[in-house]
């Protein structure tokens, strides 16, 4: 199933982060938080303004991007858990 975002929605999976605690405590599942990062996995066209013009979204398909961990909305697609975040809900992209 593809899933295409409109207006200036974008899809992302969450990337796992380390199971270890930098003082290399081993962390439980119920002690890790949700990550606050993943993977761009399609993007919407962009917002209309009023005037009719079209802004693009600033990130792609690929990109690894930070969020808060409450934004957006938690998806299933095909067994797989996805995020639908406005673009305005992600900080920024690591390069």
């Amino acid at each position: 199933m593809k899933l295409r975002p409109l207006h200036d929605k974008v899809l992302v999976k969450r990337t796992e982060e380390d199971e270890t605690s930098s003082g290399g405590i081993i962390l439980s599942a119920a002690a890790k938080e949700k990550p606050s990062q993943g993977e761009v996995i399609a993007v919407g066209p962009g917002k209309k303004l009023e005037s009719g013009d079209l802004v693009p979204v600033n990130v792609k398909a690929g990109d690894t991007v930070i969020f808060g961990q409450y934004g957006g909305n938690e998806v299933k697609l095909d067994g797989e858990d996805y995020l639908i975040l406005s673009e305005s809900d992600i900080f920024g992209v690591i390069e």
